[in-house]
């Protein structure tokens, strides 16, 4: 009889605790509401905002992530009219900049190879994009960790769901465009080109590897992916951090044209999808956080009841002051 009874009770409870991580995802969906997850939102950054109410444990942070992904690819099926225009002017930018896509690409090639100290920093630089942003991101939650600054943890990682959820849209944009890279020759051109083939064409090098697509660069997604989300939480603090955090990651960027592994359109593509995608797990995570610590009103009265050891009921009013 008991056996019965448990089965109801772990269904109801299996039950109810989907149902509060279904709603707290929903909650944390921007794209439900009017407000744009990249929009105007203000975000406590104050370090004492990052506290147990608020940790990131592993639960969370898979909560967090999932809702990442799916603002992210499904943001397309949202657009408000300010986002069409938003998406436009990218569009006229992008179309701008791809008239100097070769002209830039043979000028970065050539600098390169007549230039040793050049091609030393590129291969290095570029790698911050890459196996270095893993050890960076080590290291600042390491130290985070060992000094117990909980802010410092937290925004790391945030920085590790930002990298995530752009490498996994830029991995998807690279299918969908095809776009054959600069040390990509295909058969029937004469030299490299800057062309859109569309999903499943296959993009081989002069030695037959093959390669994925080019469009957007990825190592300059994940770098700004990152980048954006410690200038979001350091800058009312350290207003600096934007301009070491962004710069660096448009070095990345640039590198990835002087290794000849990008055009420059790739890059600036890289580095809006990476900003986009930084803004949207900042905000994200601080919607949690307002969710999970929400503020009482300055100078509230609430009603209260009680009962006294006689067995009376004794109601009562509290005054909280802020």
């Amino acid at each position: 009889m008991k056996k019965l009874l448990l089965l109801p009770c772990f269904v109801v409870f299996t039950h109810v605790a989907f149902c509060q991580k279904d709603t707290l995802v929903r909650k944390l969906d921007s794209l439900s509401k009017k407000a744009d997850s990249a929009g105007k939102q203000v975000n406590n950054t104050n370090p004492r905002a990052y506290n147990e109410a608020t940790q990131m444990t592993p639960a969370t942070f898979v909560t967090l992530e999932f809702s990442n992904l799916k603002q992210a690819f499904t943001k397309p099926f949202h657009m408000t009219g300010k986002d069409w225009a938003s998406f436009a002017k990218f569009g006229v930018v992008t179309v701008a900049l791809a008239f100097a896509d070769e002209t830039i690409q043979q000028k970065a090639l050539e600098t390169r190879n007549h230039n040793r100290t050049m091609r030393n920093i590129s291969a290095q630089v570029t790698e911050f994009g890459g196996t270095y942003e893993g050890y960076t991101l080590a290291a600042l939650g390491a130290y985070g960790f060992l000094f117990n600054n909980k802010k410092m943890q937290t925004t790391t990682l945030l920085a590790v769901q930002s990298y995530m959820t752009g490498a996994a849209l830029q991995s998807v944009l690279k299918f969908i465009t095809g776009r054959q890279r600069p040390l990509a020759v295909d058969p029937s051109e004469q030299g490299p080109e800057p062309k859109f083939w569309g999903p499943f064409h296959s993009i081989h090098d002069a030695n037959g590897n093959k390669l994925n697509g080019s469009f957007p660069s990825g190592h300059t997604t994940v770098a700004f992916a990152a980048a954006t989300v410690y200038a979001m939480e350091y800058k009312e603090k350290y207003p600096w951090v934007p301009w070491i955090a962004y710069p660096a990651a448009t070095i990345v960027g640039l590198s990835r044209i002087t290794e000849n592994k990008h055009w420059l359109t790739d890059v600036f593509a890289g580095a809006t999808l990476g900003y986009l995608t930084g803004k949207l797990v900042v905000n994200n995570y601080h919607r949690y956080a307002k969710l999970k610590s929400p503020k009482m009103k300055k100078n509230t009265v609430t009603f209260n009841v009680n009962y006294n050891m006689y067995g009376q009921i004794e109601p009562g009013l509290v005054y909280h002051i802020r």
